[in-house]
């Protein structure tokens, strides 16, 4: 509604400059038409009585004293040129006469020549003043041409202005008094249709998935706000439903994924557990003078590994908690190395500048970590000439970094940032937990993981944990 009125307001004001500009220059042309025909008239007569020959030649000697004669009488001002467009007489005064041309353009000439009327008006503009110069031929008593008529005509459009500024003025205050009421009938009117709308957007504000929702009862409501109302709490009703259907399909996909983690978790451990076991098979030797030392290590070897599944067992809560934190001072170049003696590749290499990094972490969990990393490092060099897989452990600064890098297949930009998602994986077997169980682990310890990677040319997981406060 508002709108409306301004838009009517600024058309009407546009159609009223535009009449009157119509209206005004209709009212020039009009009046410069009467006052050449009056002119005309005149010279007309003062040629029927004058005694000299009605020639060109003699057209300065005719209205040498007329032509002031009939610019008083007819209050305007004239020049009288001959055919060559050469100025014969004016009407102004002599020291105004500078002002006037004193030869025509060819192009008013040939204008004039071609008129079908015999009549030419140039519009001019001098010192921001527009005015009018008509041209018409004199003709003499059998009507032929002696001489050109110029008649100047200077619009003053200071009334015209004057009336329009006034209506304008008028126009706008009527406007501004109904663009007011239009923003009190909009505001009432709008109030009015959106009483019942209110309710309707202070529930829907309100409405969630995991809460309980109140339907809208309205008295009276318009048709179209009772189709909405009805529409509101037919999908209260279906969005409980739905609620308790999500609840339900989220417990049961909870279980799920635990199970997969858990099982993929309690798996780690058991192909390095199945490699140890057959590799001491083949390779003891009873006789063996350090036949202890390596049984003692194969021990340990396999403790360590069921140590671990039974800690994923007994932590087996959650994700986020899985396996419990048992925090514990050790050594970090330490326990990376003892978490490498399980596997039997040989392009596994291990280096460390330091023998001993510090630092508070769960031994089990920190196994954990390098375990995955190494196994996935292995998973990515199969098809490599010349495997190579370098884990490293180094101080840098407040945090111990541990880093796994492979020259294997790589990783594409694509799919960086979703390595660490749970059951995201590349590999056309496995469940893609590992990396995910990772990062949880070294957020948990305030640490972080990082990649890079290029394609055929390796990966480098990083991973940094605060070292011990001395």
């Amino acid at each position: 509604m508002i709108f409306l009125v301004l838009i009517a307001s600024v058309l009407i004001a546009g159609v009223t400059i535009y009449q009157y500009r119509e209206q005004s220059q209709d009212y020039h042309q009009d009046r410069l038409e009467r006052k050449e025909e009056q002119i005309k008239q005149s010279i007309t007569y003062t040629l029927q009585s004058t005694t000299y020959p009605v020639i060109s030649e003699n057209l300065g000697l005719i209205f040498k004293d007329e032509i002031y004669r009939i610019a008083d009488v007819q209050n305007v001002n004239f020049n009288i040129y001959d055919l060559e467009g050469n100025l014969i007489k004016s009407s102004r005064p002599k020291f105004n006469i500078d002002s006037i041309s004193q030869c025509l353009h060819a192009d008013i000439l040939n204008s004039l020549k071609e008129s079908a009327l015999k009549r030419y008006v140039e519009d001019n503009l001098v010192a921001g003043n527009k005015y009018q110069s008509s041209y018409t031929y004199i003709t003499d008593l059998r009507f032929k041409p002696i001489g050109i008529l110029n008649l100047p005509y200077y619009e003053d459009n200071s009334f015209n202005s004057m009336e329009l500024r006034e209506f304008l003025l008028r126009l706008g205050g009527v406007y501004l008094i109904m663009f007011v009421i239009a923003i009190f009938l909009a505001y009432f009117i709008s109030k009015y249709i959106t009483r019942s709308l209110e309710n309707i957007s202070d529930k829907l504000h309100h409405t969630g998935l995991t809460k309980r929702n109140e339907k809208i009862f309205v008295k009276n409501p318009s048709e179209e706000i009772g189709k909405l109302i009805d529409s509101y709490n037919e999908m209260i009703d279906e969005l409980e439903q739905s609620a308790a259907k999500l609840a339900r399909s989220e417990r049961e996909q909870a279980w799920r994924e635990m199970a997969k983690q858990v099982a993929h978790e309690i798996k780690n451990p058991l192909t390095p557990m199945r490699l140890t076991v057959q590799s001491f098979e083949r390779k003891f030797e009873p006789s063996d003078p350090e036949a202890k030392v390596k049984i003692e290590e194969f021990s340990k070897t396999l403790i360590q590994q069921i140590d671990m599944m039974s800690s994923i067992a007994s932590a087996f809560s959650s994700f986020a908690e899985m396996p419990a934190q048992q925090n514990e001072t050790l050594n970090v170049v330490k326990t990376v190395k003892l978490a490498l003696d399980i596997f039997n590749e040989n392009y596994i290499h291990f280096i460390s500048e330091e023998e001993e990094i510090i630092a508070k972490l769960d031994r089990t969990q920190l196994i954990r970590v390098v375990t995955n990393l190494v196994k996935n490092a292995i998973q990515a060099v199969p098809d490599v000439e010349s495997p190579r897989i370098l884990v490293s452990v180094v101080s840098d600064g407040a945090y111990v970094k541990i880093s796994v890098a492979d020259n294997g297949i790589g990783i594409s930009d694509e799919v960086k940032e979703k390595v660490f998602e749970p059951k995201f994986t590349t590999k056309s077997s496995g469940m893609g937990l590992g990396l995910g169980m990772v990062k949880n682990i070294v957020e948990t310890y305030k640490g972080t993981i990082t990649l890079t990677s290029q394609p055929k040319k390796g990966s480098v997981f990083t991973v940094r944990f605060p070292k011990e406060n001395v």
